[in-house]
């Protein structure tokens, strides 16, 4: 039983104290993909959130590790003395467990588990849990705003129906590189490569268009959950969430059988990098430009630029961006490592770098 007791607690701590130095993962990670492609047993994909407060993130980090890694669970969790977001895959056998688990947790009560749209369960294969100055990445100062005054969270019938609205503006909340997979049709796409550089210009178009309703969307839900608290705080009225996110709408039209108003992939952060949620296709092969929408990383470990390859340029240059980078990774090792001496990651201006 997962009930917060004395005794439970006492168990915690000196299993806590007992292995506090090997709280993270210390296996090579193609040992551990190999593992995960060997595994006899189906695995679930999970993600959720909570802004709660949580006064020893370090402590939570911790328990935290050992509950999941007795239950097989991987993922990537972080968590801040604003709460919790995390992306998890669950052995299909210890689902009902963690389901426990996370229920009766005073931090993660009344979480929206949302399950993967397009699974195979190969979404992770290690437990990382990484303590955080916030969970969110966005700039905002938490103690000018409630962070707990949001927005309206709308199903995914609710949500269909406010997009017929007169004069109501819907806003994707996610990066250029998620949305030019995927998104709701008609809807805002900022050209942005982060959260955080989307809110001052977002505020900006509110102020200027001044739209009778607000509704925003994104991947789980945990940005709009924060930037429609802020809109609040900023004076903004009839300001509305999808409840769940993309994940949560897709599940909800398709067991409701509702119209479906996703076009094309969700984008996710995991090994997958996508979950297909109609067959249309709206991106291009950044080196061909014919249609395509599979997300990639460049072969070129010096690289590792993200960007959209189709099947044929996969081949032609061996899954790498650029001629550039295919040349280079057939160099001797040693040779490779010298080069990449004093070398600026190329991600960190990936626009530029996509040399074709």
């Amino acid at each position: 039983m997962f009930i917060n007791s004395s005794f439970s607690h006492f168990v915690l701590f000196l299993r806590l104290n007992l292995f506090r130095m090997i709280l993270h993962n210390k296996i090579d990670k193609q040992v551990l993909k190999q593992s995960l492609l060997e595994e006899d047993f189906q695995r679930v994909t999970l993600s959720f959130y909570k802004f709660v407060h949580i006064p020893d993130p370090q402590a939570f980090r911790d328990e935290l590790y050992v509950s999941f890694s007795d239950l097989f669970v991987f993922g990537r969790i972080y968590v801040a003395s604003e709460g919790i977001n995390a992306q998890l895959s669950v052995p299909e056998e210890n689902l009902e467990v963690f389901k426990r688990f996370v229920s009766f947790h005073r931090f993660m009560q009344d979480v929206l588990l949302n399950k993967a749209i397009d699974d195979n369960g190969k979404s992770f294969y290690k437990l990382k849990i990484q303590v955080k100055h916030k969970i969110l990445s966005d700039g905002l100062d938490n103690s000018t705003f409630d962070i707990y005054q949001v927005g309206d969270h709308l199903d995914a019938d609710s949500f269909n129906r406010k997009l017929d609205e007169p004069n109501t503006l819907v806003i994707d909340l996610r990066n250029h590189y998620e949305h030019e997979v995927g998104h709701i049709e008609g809807a805002v796409l900022p050209e942005v490569d982060t959260y955080k550089e989307s809110i001052p210009l977002i505020i900006n178009m509110l102020e200027e268009t001044k739209p009778d309703n607000i509704v925003m969307y994104c991947t789980g839900g945990i940005r709009c959950e924060k930037f429609s608290a802020y809109l609040k705080h900023k004076g903004f009225q009839n300001v509305f969430q999808l409840k769940g996110g993309v994940i949560n709408y897709v599940n909800q039209v398709r067991k409701q059988g509702l119209p479906v108003r996703f076009r094309g992939k969700n984008f996710v952060f995991d090994e997958r990098m996508g979950e297909r949620v109609t067959q249309h296709v709206i991106a291009r092969c950044h080196q061909c430009k014919s249609p395509a929408d599979t997300h990639v990383n460049c072969a070129n470990p010096a690289c590792h630029l993200l960007f959209i390859q189709c099947t044929v340029c996969a081949e032609k240059y061996a899954e790498c961006c650029s001629v550039a980078c295919r040349e280079f990774i057939q160099l001797p090792v040693e040779a490779q490592k010298m080069l990449r001496k004093g070398k600026v990651h190329p991600n960190a201006h990936h626009k530029a770098f996509l040399h074709l």
